[in-house]
């Protein structure tokens, strides 16, 4: 992995202005193997990062290569969440989530507070060859949360991503090993999102 650098989006604001933090985000791109975009991921952070950052409804980095180029982006906030005894397979599901989360017998499920990566994605823009990898992003937004971790507490991280393959996939298999336990049907946009989540 090359050597990349992790900014808040505000901290880059206050450095170099608002109109050319606009701008190195001006051409980020964001698409499926398949060459169909997510126009979702993109829009996010071209109209809301900075806003929602200032408003502290949520916190953007971006994530800088070597040549300063904007390889990658994740937003983090926290959010509450209900997960289903019957979605933790395992005993030891259980007791982890037993450490972070009260159950509620009226509706056999755990509360919890839990850090969200509400946005995630690499830049496709970027040729091929020189973009970050999924895994190593995701590595660096992990070590993120589990610095916030040690300031605040907390143990338990989810996001939710589009019912598509390719990312089921990406968020499932090792090493960033995310496990599915609900499903979210979104009307405005007539999307079904999936529900994932580990434990830190």
């Amino acid at each position: 992995m090359c050597n990349y650098t992790t900014v808040r989006i505000m901290d880059l604001v206050e450095s170099v202005g608002e109109e050319s933090v606009k701008d190195i985000l001006s051409d980020f791109s964001c698409e499926y193997s398949d060459g169909v975009r997510n126009l979702e991921i993109e829009g996010f952070l071209k109209r809301n990062a900075i806003e929602f950052s200032r408003r502290k409804m949520s916190i953007t980095y971006l994530v800088m290569d070597e040549k300063f180029r904007l390889a990658g982006y994740f937003t983090l906030t926290h959010k509450p969440i209900i997960v289903q005894d019957v979605m933790l397979k395992s005993k030891t599901g259980k007791k982890k989530i037993q450490r972070h989360a009260k159950f509620d017998t009226g509706i056999n499920a755990y509360s919890v507070s839990a850090f969200l990566i509400a946005q995630f994605s690499k830049n496709y823009a970027l040729p091929p060859t020189e973009r970050i990898s999924g895994v190593d992003l995701m590595d660096l937004t992990l070590s993120l949360v589990e610095d916030i971790q040690q300031q605040i507490g907390g143990g338990i991280v989810f996001l939710e991503c589009e019912d598509h393959p390719e990312l089921v996939d990406f968020y499932s298999r090792e090493p960033n090993s995310f496990f599915s336990f609900g499903e979210r049907y979104s009307e405005s946009d007539g999307v079904k999102y999936i529900q994932m989540m580990r434990f830190l």
